[in-house]
């Protein structure tokens, strides 16, 4: 097999931490323990870095004062020369240190035989006694400790796979024997050229045993270090798509990973011409036997069954396994039960690339021809592969529609959509011949089902809305019927500004009469559409005459779904009531196999004690939720998915934020959307503790429109980042936005605006102090809207119940305390009383409900209002439980809040906190918000006097800072 070098090289060692810690401190026992002989014998796949390696630690040794020799033994067949390897290190040494050499050739003559001068064809063939082996080898041994006597040596030997014999046994003798320097000797090979009978295999075994010499098989790389390679060879990067592909096809092969990435191979099957030519010299070792049966397993892909391609290949029985015994014995092909793989899927790909176009077509067809008539097992996506390719669409397009469903049924929503969306284009190919006899709307709706259950329902109900609008006018009702119920519910758990029980009412009408399948799934759909819409009369009216068609057509996983809607319609007073109900209809659900229906109870399940602050139970029933999803293969389908990210922000509410963090980014790689609602919570956590995440928002805001709760959670942040940027209106922006999209999209009084308006309004008292004067009545009267648009939620949209649960309850209370915080602020002060009343009730609602972070907040606030007011234990109190909060989350910002509260002087009492006339006179143009220089100038003094007085005034009042300074002087009427 040729050399293999690669076109495009990293310059760092990647992935290879482990086995460099190991290989060096094996060989610097060599030179810790004095004279002796430290063996290693590295081996590894063609490709996998084993040159690399080893030129890493010689690099190392070298820089600590280690001698450092090196041969390569070549693939020159039979006609090899002997010793190869030691004449190369021969000439090495012969340059660096010619008297050593020369000292040595004088004792030991034989080593003349083994300069690289002595070896050429004249030399070679000009007659002689005959070397004597046991003299050579004494002359090589003595070469070598010569060498070591002033440093630790380091001898390494690659390639050892096309070693003749001699060189063979030469490094048996000295694996064997005691140096009196310190040496280490290095063997490396490649484990895929050893076929059962190579020659090496027996040299393997008894170095191996020999005390002293350790093994070290270097495996693939990891999928990460794959990826830290890719992006080592291009700085730039490469796309999502191109990068997946090289670490799926490399395979964790350095060379193949440099070779894919230097020649940009895009996603698909093809391999650059180099790199095929390196692998398809394994073939030329074979007989013709051995040859069609590789080129026959290459169209089957990367694993194929014996039966399947005994039936394939045309070959007799006897040719076939001496064939693949060959194929085997040459690692090319590899036994996997009764399958049969490529050592490499590279190979594979290779050996297909090869095939003429008309031998890959008859083979495809043989394949398709034995998995068609039943003789041989198969999968259907097999068939529908080899159909197409044989190009017998006909027989593709039944079998991809049988691929797609079989996909689906064992958790591979992603492969469902593959096998759907090309039976889609068999379905319209003018090439297919056959009659039209699949039904084109229940084909769209298994894609769609399949983009659902693999995250993608925004693109589902795109591609049901693009079907609709198709559709032609004499379209048969049951079809209308089909894609308008199944667009209804994807628009019910995406954002939308149409109505979906409008549309599952249009399908309601077209869907014909008749004890039919769709008639009863369309009644379900319809049913669980109007229980969200809290129709719920009407829901279990046409739930019940679903569920009795279903139960009558024996539609098990349909019978279970309409339950899980029935536990919702029937239930909507007590919260017991429902919830044994939706753990019936679990049980069920599970028992018939319905797991759609299944994860939706456990979602329905961990909400219903979710609303109610009840964490524990919550956590139980997103968790089975979240895990059941996971086990079959639809993480990221609908209500698996809210099962699992309801998780994280159930640790991020209840201060669990490592936890959040851990389980965020278990999460894997989701689509876009739901991969934006988990950052919602990351980023908020990583501001909390300080960092900055506005560079992450805007891309966030870019998915407002087709998920409202990013716009909910994100909004918030935004806000956070304009009040550290000193930003008010920033923070109105942000507000105003989300309200107008999610006006838009949902209705203008949405629960969560009341948390948006209280958010808004504190963001605003945090910056009010160093906002101008002339600023500031723009932005109290629109604080005053805020806290209208709030209260205007609590009177338009009442909770179900007609009671808001703990977390509605904790914003209710939180938005009239930033009101009144605010007014404090900008000397309009409510009653001390009122004002304390209000931070006591939102610190206790944030308790009762369990938001650890907001809880820390609000008790921050609360301790300034204290002090200020004149209850410096009180303050204390609420401060030391501020800060036990703060420090066991992190969150550094509000540590830093507290510190500075803690750093000022306790404030005085009424009696004792005397202003001079000058200090009142600060005191009046500091309340109107004019900074030092400007009180300065217009007092004719220094700025640092006024910044002597203005801390003067502080100490005084007892006040954190200018702002409060000015409401303390006000409500004490010591300002006119």
């Amino acid at each position: 097999m040729m050399d293999i070098v690669a076109t495009q090289t990293s310059r760092t060692l990647v992935g290879r931490d482990s086995e460099l810690k190991d290989l060096e401190s094996w060989l610097r026992e060599a030179a810790d323990e004095g004279p002796s002989l430290s063996g290693v014998v590295v081996s590894g796949d063609a490709g996998v870095g084993k040159t690399r390696l080893l030129t890493e630690v010689r690099d190392r040794l070298a820089a600590d004062g280690w001698r450092v020799l090196a041969g390569h033994c070549l693939d020159l067949g039979d006609t090899g020369l002997p010793y190869l390897p030691f004449s190369e290190i021969l000439g090495r040494l012969d340059n660096e240190l010619p008297e050593a050499v020369a000292t040595v050739a004088s004792q030991h003559p034989t080593l003349a035989r083994l300069q690289p001068g002595r070896r050429t064809l004249a030399a070679e063939g000009g007659g002689g006694a005959t070397i004597d082996r046991s003299a050579l080898f004494d002359a090589v041994r003595a070469l070598i400790e010569e060498a070591a006597r002033e440093a630790p040596l380091l001898v390494v030997v690659e390639d050892a796979h096309w070693a003749d014999q001699s060189t063979r046994d030469l490094l048996s003798f000295l694996f064997t024997r005691d140096f009196t320097g310190s040496v280490a000797l290095v063997v490396s090979y490649r484990a895929d050229d050893l076929h059962r009978r190579h020659p090496l295999r027996r040299h393997l075994a008894e170095w191996t045993r020999i005390p002293g010499v350790r093994r070290l098989a270097l495996t693939p790389l990891a999928d990460d270090a794959v990826q830290a390679l890719i992006a080592e060879l291009v700085p730039g990067g490469l796309s999502m798509a191109e990068t997946v592909d090289i670490v799926d096809r490399a395979e964790g092969n350095a060379f193949f990973v440099e070779e894919l990435t230097s020649a940009a191979a895009g996603p698909g099957r093809w391999v650059p011409a180099e790199l095929a030519d390196v692998l398809l010299v394994r073939l030329d070792r074979l007989d013709d036997a051995a040859r069609q049966v590789v080129r026959t397993a290459s169209v089957a892909g990367r694993k194929v069954s014996h039966d399947l391609l005994a039936a394939a290949s045309g070959l007799d029985p006897a040719a076939l396994d001496e064939g693949l015994r060959q194929a085997a014995e040459m690692n090319v092909l590899v036994p996997d039960g009764d399958r049969y793989a490529f050592r490499h899927a590279l190979l594979g790909e290779a050996v297909y690339d090869d095939l003429l176009p008309g031998e890959r077509v008859r083979l495809h067809d043989r394949f398709a021809t034995a998995l068609r008539e039943g003789g041989v097992t198969g999968t259907a996506a097999e068939l529908a592969r080899h159909s197409r390719l044989a190009h017998d669409l006909q027989t593709a397009l039944h079998a991809s529609i049988r691929a797609g469903h079989d996909a689906l049924s064992v958790g591979g929503p992603d492969e469902a959509v593959d096998h759907y969306e090309q039976a889609l284009e068999l379905l319209t190919d003018p090439r297919r011949t056959g009659d039209l006899d699949v039904d084109r709307s229940a084909l769209v709706v298994n894609l769609a089902d399949a983009l659902a259950a693999s995250g993608r329902p925004q693109r589902a109900a795109a591609l049901l809305g693009e079907e609709l609008e198709l559709l032609p006018s004499d379209a048969p009702d049951a079809w209308r019927a089909r894609l308008l119920a199944a667009r209804a519910y994807l628009l019910m758990i995406t954002e939308t500004e149409d109505d979906p029980s409008q549309i599952s009412e249009e399908a309601y009408r077209l869907v014909p009469d008749g004890e039919t399948p769709l008639r009863a799934r369309v009644l379900a759909t319809h049913a669980r559409i109007l229980t969200a819409y809290r129709r719920h009369e009407e829901a279990q009216s046409i739930a019940l005459e679903g569920l009795s068609m279903a139960e009558r057509l024996q539609m098990s996983d349909l019978v279970s779904d309409i339950l899980v809607t029935l536990s919702q319609a029937r239930h909507t007073g007590p919260h017991a009531g429902l919830r044994e109900a939706l753990r019936e209809a679990i049980e069920q659900s599970r028992a018939a196999g319905a797991i759609e229906a299944e994860l939706r109870g456990h979602f329905m399940l961990g909400r219903s004690y979710e609303d109610m602050g009840e964490w524990p139970e919550a956590e139980r029933a997103f968790r089975q939720g979240a895990d059941r999803a996971a086990e079959v293969g639809l993480p990221y389908a609908p209500y698996g998915f809210e099962s699992r990210w309801h998780l994280i922000f159930q640790y991020t509410v209840r201060g669990h934020w490592d936890a959040a963090l851990e389980l965020a980014a278990a999460v894997g790689s989701p689509p876009k959307i739901q991969q934006g609602v988990v950052d919602l919570f990351v980023l908020h956590i990583r501001q909390a503790r300080g960092a900055s995440v506005a560079d992450r928002l805007p891309a966030l805001r870019k998915l407002w429109v087709k998920e409202g709760l990013i716009a909910i959670h994100s909004a918030p942040l935004e806000m956070v980042e304009a009040v550290r940027a000193g930003d008010p209106a920033g923070v109105l922006a942000a507000y105003d936005d989300a309200v107008e999209l999610l006006s838009r999209l949902w209705q203008p009084w949405f629960s969560a605006r009341i948390r948006m308006a209280a958010t808004a309004i504190g963001a605003i008292a945090d910056l009010f102090p160093a906002v101008a004067a002339t600023d500031r009545p723009a932005l109290v009267e629109r604080a005053a809207r805020l806290l209208s648009d709030g209260r205007m939620v609590l009177e338009r949209y009442p909770s179900p119940s007609g009671l808001w649960g703990p977390e509605g309850v904790a914003w209710t209370k939180r938005l009239e305390a930033e009101a009144l915080r605010l007014r404090w602020l900008a000397g309009d002060p409510p009653d001390d009383d009122d004002l304390i009343e209000a931070w006591r009730s939102a610190a206790t609602a944030f308790e009762t409900f369990g938001d650890a972070y907001q809880l820390a907040l609000v008790r921050v606030v609360l301790a300034t209002v204290l002090r200020a007011t004149g209850d410096a234990a009180g303050a204390r109190e609420v401060a030391d439980q501020a800060r036990s909060a703060a420090h066991a989350l992190g969150a550094q910002p509000l540590v830093d809040q507290l510190i500075a509260l803690g750093s000022r002087k306790q404030r005085q009492s009424a009696g004792t906190a005397t202003l001079t006339a000058r200090e009142t006179e600060i005191l009046a143009l500091v309340a109107e918000g004019r900074s030092n220089g400007e009180i300065g100038k217009q007092l004719y003094i220094s700025t640092k006097t006024v910044s002597v007085h203005v801390s003067n005034i502080l100490a005084k009042l007892g006040a954190a800072g200018r702002t409060e300074a000015a409401a303390i002087a006000r409500r004490r009427g010591l300002l006119e």
